[in-house]
Parts: structure tokens; sequence; C-alpha cells
């Protein structure tokens, strides 16, 4: 049976991933297994890798370097082996170069670009940017395919990724300015939304990351 390696580093709504993935699983007939690890070489045989996380970008790369060989396995998996890949929210973040939060911090450097703090053009809109907001399709994508006009998903977060290549960017919302709900290129897709928080529509998105064959 096919496993999904779900990365276990002191960061992440695991559990709640955990369910929604399986869920996933069970409705799109993929026969995926879930597997909660930090072994990396569980990572490194596993059929798709996801990346959660939640809190700060400098913790969370922290506690990704202090897994003995995961940043090295992820790389080969990911990269150079083509394994489909999924970030979510501060794992999303990770992809990038640097995250500018509290300094700047090295991020893993998958997608060209950084992190920073949300400025809303309407200095009423609070931030962190928490609830649920419009996703808009910026370019097509299987893990997005058949997103309905106005589909709403779940973000809690105070920081966005700015990607440098426009082209990598898959999906905007919108909180006080456009920010990036979405990246990708190649075999790597990466939500700053909680999928696993979404309903229906994070189900949907999860299936789609299952099936997807990049």
């Amino acid at each position: 049976m096919a496993h999904v390696a779900l990365i276990d580093y002191g960061s992440g709504n695991l559990r709640s991933a955990e369910k929604a993935l399986a869920r996933a699983a069970i409705e799109s007939s993929t026969g995926h297994s879930i597997i909660v690890t930090d072994d990396p070489a569980v990572a490194r045989a596993a059929e798709r890798i996801v990346l959660p996380g939640v809190g700060a970008f400098a913790d969370c790369m922290r506690g990704l370097n202090a897994l003995p060989g995961m940043v090295e396995a992820l790389k080969e998996a990911v990269l150079q082996s083509g394994v489909p890949f999924l970030g979510i929210c501060v794992g999303m973040q990770l992809m990038a170069e640097v995250g500018r939060e509290f300094g700047d911090h090295r991020g893993l450097g998958w997608i060209e670009g950084d992190v920073v703090r949300m400025e809303p053009s309407d200095p009423s809109l609070k931030i962190p940017h928490m609830g649920w907001n419009e996703l808009r399709i910026a370019r097509a994508h299987a893990v997005f395919a058949d997103l309905a006009p106005g589909a709403h998903a779940y973000f809690v977060h105070s920081f966005v990724m700015r990607p440098k290549h426009f082209n990598e960017i898959i999906v905007t919302a919108d909180h006080g300015g456009s920010f990036a709900a979405a990246v990708g290129r190649d075999n790597i897709v990466g939500m700053q939304f909680h999928p696993e928080k979404s309903q229906e529509l994070g189900l949907a998105l999860l299936s789609n990351f299952l099936r997807w064959r990049p």
C-alpha cells in the first residue's frame, strides 16, 4: 500500500491533518495509508509527503533541522525523485528562501522568494488574518481542478509568502491586498490556508493531491 508521510517535527496540526488525509484517501479511493513520522527513512520511501506547520517560521525551521537527516531526505525525495509534496500553512512558507519573522531565517529554498508580515491596506483589518476567505485561481493546476467560483477556505496566519516568480502562484486571496494563498511548481504545491479545517473544500483538495500525477 502506498503511504503518505505526514512529517512530525513538533510544529503542526498533526491529528487534524492525519484525519483529513485519511478521509480523503477513502473518499478518493486512492488506498493511501497515512503515516505520521519523524523518520527520514519513512519520508524517503513515501509515495507522497505532507509538511504541516503552525507557529513562527524560525521555530518551525529549527524543529525540522533538529530531526537528523530529515531535510536531506525531503530534498532527495522531493527535488531529486519527484515525490509529490504538499506544504500546509507554515509548511508552505518553509519552501521559501527566507522567512522575515523576527529577523531573517533561511528556509528550504525550493520556491524563490521570501515570507513577510501581512500589511493590509485597510488598517481596520486585523492581523493575524483568521477565518474564511475566498480563493481565486491565478493559474490552472490539477490540485485545484473544479474549484467552484466563490469557494472559501480557512486561514490563520500573520505572514505570507512572496514568490519571486508570478507563475508559481496558483491561488490568491485578499485581506487588504492580494496575497499568495497557494503556490507550486513541478511536483511541489503549498497551501497557506488549512485544508484540514476547510470542510468539504479542503477534503476535495486533499483528494486531488492524493490523485495528482505531476
